[in-house]
C-alpha cells in the first residue's frame, strides 16, 4: 500500500465512528472495502477547499464531498470568523447587538437538509438567521440581506452544475459573495474547525421564517429596473414563453413579468417541477443549447416571440428568439451583454435618463465590442475579474460616487441595478423582454436588434471552448497546462501575430512595440490576483484561457473579429459572417494545443 493510500484510509476510518450517522459509516465502509479504490481516493484524498466563494462539490459521503458534516464545518468557522469581526467591531450595522445571516437554498437534492444545517449551526452560536420558507433564487438571498441590515448569509446551491453537485455560496453584509480581507478570514477559520468543534445544537428562538413578504419586496426592486414603460404597455401581449429548469424561478419571474405589464406569459409545464435530479435536461446549464429544446418546442407551438429560461438557483439565463427565417436561435451569453448594454445606455439617454456619473461594468473574459459602444457613448466602463462578486465590488467602491446601471458576464448573468450584488435572472428576464417589445414597437425582432448592434459597431463572434479534466488527475493536467502557457506563450494564433499578454496572476502585461515586448504593471481592484491569461493579436483576436474556479475544467474564450460588417448588416450577412469566424476556431484551438 503506497503511503497516498494509507493517509486515505487514515482519513476515511474516522468516518467509520461516531458522531457520523450510521448510513454514511456504512457507506464509507463499502469504498474501503471495495477492490477498486478510485471512489474511495478521489472522496477522501483532500478535504473539499471553503474557496474565496465557498464550497462546491459532488454530494456523498467522504472529506471531499459536499455532505451535511462538511456544511456543518464550513459553517461554524464562518460563524466563528463573523462573531470574531463582531468583536473587533468590523461591521456596521448590528442590531440588538447580535449579528444576522440569511440562508436559502435551491432545488438541488439535500438543499434543505444543507440549509436547515447551516441555520442550525448558525444559531447555536448565538446567531440570529432569517431562513426561507423554500427554494429561492440566489439573487433574493442577496437582495434579503441587504434588506434586513444582515451581516453576512449562505446560499445553498451549486448554480448549474450537473445534478451530483451541491455547493455553498457565502455572503458579506453588502450582499455580495466574501471578498478579501474576509473570505481569507474565514478561510483559515474554517479550517481550524475539527468535527468536534461544531456546535450542533440549533436555538430555534434564533430562526425566523421568511418568504412570501420578501418576495414582494424583492418583486417591487426588480420593477425600479424598468426603463421604457411605454413599450411594454403598447407591446403587453408579447408572446412569452419561460421556464425555470425545476428551480428556483418558478414562482418570482412570472410575477416580476407580470409586474412590469407583460400578459401573454407562458410556462414549460413539466419544467415547472421542483425537481434536483433535472429529468428534463442532460445538464441544467443555460450555455447548454440542449436544456432550452422543451422550451422552443412550446414556443413553436404557441407561435412564441421568445424562449427564456433560468438555472436552478435563478441567477443565469438563458435566451431563444426568432431569425428572420422564423427559426430559433440561441443568444449566447455575450450577445446577451452585448444587447443590455447598447439598450441601456441607447434607451436611457433617449428619455433623459442618463447622468455623467453612471457606469457599465463587464468581467474581463466578456465581449470587447461592449467597450466599443461605451467609448462611442462616452460612458465609463471597467473591466473586473470573473465573477460577480468582482462587480459587486465595484459598485461598493464607487457607491455614492458613480451611478451603477448594469454589469454582466459572457456565462449568461447581467445585473441591471444595485439592490442586489449578484446575477440577477428575474431582473435580467423582464428587461430583456422590455427590449423585446421595444424592438417589436419599432418594427424589429429582438433578433433584428442585435444585427443592427453588429452593424453599428462591427460583427464578432464569441465561442468558448471548455476541456474538462475530472478527479485529482485532471487538477493536476489542468495546472500544467497553465504553466506550460505562462512559461511559452504562442508567438502567433491562427496565423496572426501576438502582440499583447496580460497574465492576471503576476499583475503583468507584455506589449510588443517596435519589435520588442515591454513589461507594464495591471491594476486590478485590491490587488487581487487571478489565474488568467489573455492573448491579443495583431488582427484584433482575443483568446483567454481560465481554470474554473468551481468545476474540473479549463476554459478557453475566443473573440474573433471580421471585417467589413456591411450596413445594412442582414441575417444572411450574419450566418456568413458567423460561419467566417467559426472557420478560424481549429487554428486558433491549434495554436493552444488543444
Amino acid at each position: 500500500m503506497n503511503e497516498e493510500l494509507k493517509q486515505v484510509m487514515a482519513a476515511a476510518e474516522v468516518w467509520t465512528r461516531e458522531p457520523f450517522d450510521a448510513q454514511t459509516r456504512e457507506q464509507v465502509k463499502a469504498m474501503m472495502q471495495a477492490e477498486d479504490k478510485t471512489e474511495l481516493i478521489d472522496a477522501f484524498y483532500r478535504t473539499l477547499e471553503f474557496g474565496t466563494g465557498g464550497l462546491r462539490g459532488i454530494m456523498g459521503p467522504g472529506t471531499n464531498r459536499m455532505n451535511k458534516y462538511i456544511v456543518a464545518q464550513a459553517t461554524q468557522g464562518y460563524a466563528n470568523y463573523m462573531l470574531k469581526v463582531q468583536r473587533e467591531g468590523g461591521f456596521e450595522n448590528v442590531q440588538n447587538g447580535r449579528v444576522a445571516v440569511v440562508v436559502g437554498h435551491d432545488c438541488r437534492n439535500n438543499g434543505r437538509l444543507f440549509a436547515e444545517t447551516v441555520a442550525n449551526i448558525f444559531s447555536a452560536n448565538g446567531i440570529k438567521v432569517y431562513l426561507f420558507e423554500s427554494l429561492r433564487p440566489t439573487p433574493e438571498v442577496s437582495f434579503a440581506i441587504r434588506h434586513l441590515h444582515c451581516q453576512g448569509g449562505v446560499n445553498v446551491t451549486a448554480s448549474h452544475n450537473p445534478k451530483e453537485y451541491n455547493g455553498y455560496k457565502a455572503y458579506w453584509e453588502d450582499g455580495s459573495q466574501v471578498l478579501q480581507p474576509h473570505d481569507q478570514g474565514i478561510i483559515d477559520e474554517v479550517n481550524k474547525v475539527t468535527m468536534a468543534d461544531v456546535r450542533w445544537e440549533a436555538n430555534k428562538d434564533l430562526i425566523e421564517i421568511i418568504g412570501g413578504e420578501m418576495d414582494y419586496d424583492y418583486m417591487m426592486a426588480v420593477k425600479e429596473v424598468m426603463i421604457d414603460q411605454e413599450s411594454i404597455l403598447r407591446q403587453k401581449d408579447l408572446n412569452i414563453v419561460y421556464t425555470p429548469m425545476h428551480g428556483a424561478g418558478r414562482q418570482i419571474v412570472p410575477m416580476c413579468l407580470r409586474s412590469w405589464g407583460f400578459e401573454n406569459i407562458h410556462v414549460v409545464p413539466e419544467q415547472m417541477v421542483i425537481d434536483g435530479n433535472f429529468p428534463t435536461v442532460v445538464s441544467p446549464n443555460p450555455e447548454n443549447a440542449e436544456a432550452m429544446t422543451m422550451g422552443m418546442n412550446l414556443g413553436t407551438k404557441l407561435g412564441a416571440d421568445l424562449v427564456i429560461a433560468s438555472d436552478p438557483d435563478a441567477d443565469r439565463i438563458a435566451i431563444v428568439c426568432r431569425n428572420d427565417k422564423g427559426e430559433w436561435v440561441i443568444i449566447n451569453g455575450n450577445q446577451t451583454n452585448i444587447m443590455y448594454h447598447y439598450y441601456i445606455i441607447n434607451n436611457m439617454k433617449r428619455l433623459g435618463k442618463m447622468r455623467p456619473d453612471m457606469y457599465i461594468v463587464k468581467t474581463i473574459v466578456t465581449s470587447e465590442l461592449i467597450r466599443k459602444i461605451a467609448d462611442a457613448q462616452g460612458v465609463t466602463l471597467t473591466d473586473e475579474y470573473t465573477g460577480f462578486k468582482w462587480i459587486a465590488n465595484r459598485i461598493r467602491m464607487w457607491e455614492g460616487k458613480r451611478k451603477y446601471i448594469g454589469g454582466g458576464e459572457e456565462s449568461f448573468g447581467f445585473l441591471p441595478y444595485d439592490a442586489v450584488r449578484d446575477k440577477c435572472s428575474p431582473s435580467a428576464i423582464c428587461l430583456i423582454c422590455e427590449i423585446a417589445a421595444y424592438a417589436k414597437d419599432n418594427g424589429m425582432t429582438l433578433y433584428d436588434y442585435l444585427l443592427k448592434i453588429y452593424e453599428d459597431y462591427g460583427f464578432q463572434r464569441e465561442t468558448t471552448i471548455n476541456v474538462v479534466r475530472p478527479g485529482k488527475t485532471g487538477a493536476e493536467e489542468i495546472q500544467a497546462m497553465m504553466v506550460g502557457y505562462r512559461n511559452n506563450p504562442p508567438q502567433s494564433i491562427a496565423g496572426e501575430k501576438v502582440v499583447k499578454i496580460k497574465d492576471f496572476k503576476l499583475l503583468e502585461q507584455q506589449v510588443l512595440k517596435d519589435g520588442k515586448w515591454i513589461k507594464e504593471k495591471i491594476e486590478m481592484p485590491l490587488n487581487a490576483t487571478s489565474n488568467v491569461l489573455q492573448y491579443f493579436t495583431e488582427g484584433g483576436l482575443k483568446v483567454s484561457v481560465r481554470p474554473s474556479g468551481t468545476e474540473p475544467k479549463i476554459k478557453f474564450y475566443f473573440e474573433i473579429p471580421v471585417a467589413g460588417t456591411p450596413k445594412p448588416f442582414t441575417g444572411k450577412d450574419y450566418e456568413r459572417f458567423t460561419a467566417l469566424a467559426e472557420a478560424r476556431v481549429p487554428d486558433i484551438k491549434a495554436a493552444l494545443g488543444i
